[in-house]
């Protein structure tokens, strides 16, 4: 008697993973070049600078968006996502009016963003976790959580000024290009 061997195809990859690796890619390229800039006008709050704080949050609602598309396309989760726009969309209010009132309240809107948003991240990052390349992802959220919590400390100072917020930037990018690069790993290994 033959025995009839089936073997099901290998599921096809999913895109999810490459367009979450090439927004990873464009996050890292802008977090240099805005903490560049805000590094340059970080010790006054000027038209400037309180441009640049807007910018930065809605930023992150226009690649949470694309996070959402790419995710829902793929049947992964995107409740979290939502989270993230909804925070990052109060945060871009909070900022434009806390730089009326100066560098501390700008510090304290930051500074509550960065730990609410880091929580989100880390839950989004573990929930992602069998996709590879998510444990930097992971750190920056649980890194995100405790500087918020310092921006806000460091609003009560007498020097208070936004030279913190662009280092934040710029390592939250070489997370995102960690990630970046660990994704691509993952999917060699696939």
């Amino acid at each position: 008697m033959d025995t009839v061997v089936t073997t099901a195809p290998a599921p096809a990859p999913t895109a999810a993973p490459a367009a979450l690796r090439r927004l990873y890619f464009v996050r890292f390229a802008f977090a240099p070049v805005w903490a560049a800039l805000l590094f340059a006008t970080a010790d006054t709050l000027g038209p400037l600078s309180a441009t640049l704080l807007v910018i930065y949050p809605l930023f992150d609602v226009a690649c949470a968006v694309v996070d959402v598309r790419s995710a829902a396309a793929d049947g992964g989760p995107v409740r979290h996502l939502y989270l993230n726009i909804a925070l990052s969309a109060a945060t871009t209010v909070g900022l434009a009016l806390a730089a009326t009132s100066g560098i501390p309240a700008v510090l304290r809107v930051w500074g509550a963003w960065a730990v609410t948003a880091g929580l989100v991240q880390l839950v989004v990052g573990v929930a992602r976790r069998r996709m590879g390349g998510q444990w930097a992802m992971i750190a920056s959220g649980g890194i995100s959580t405790l500087a918020g919590a310092s921006f806000a400390a460091q609003a009560g100072a007498a020097d208070a000024n936004l030279t913190s917020l662009a280092g934040y930037a710029f390592l939250g990018g070489v997370f995102f290009l960690v990630s970046a690069l660990r994704l691509g790993r993952a999917a060699k290994g696939a």
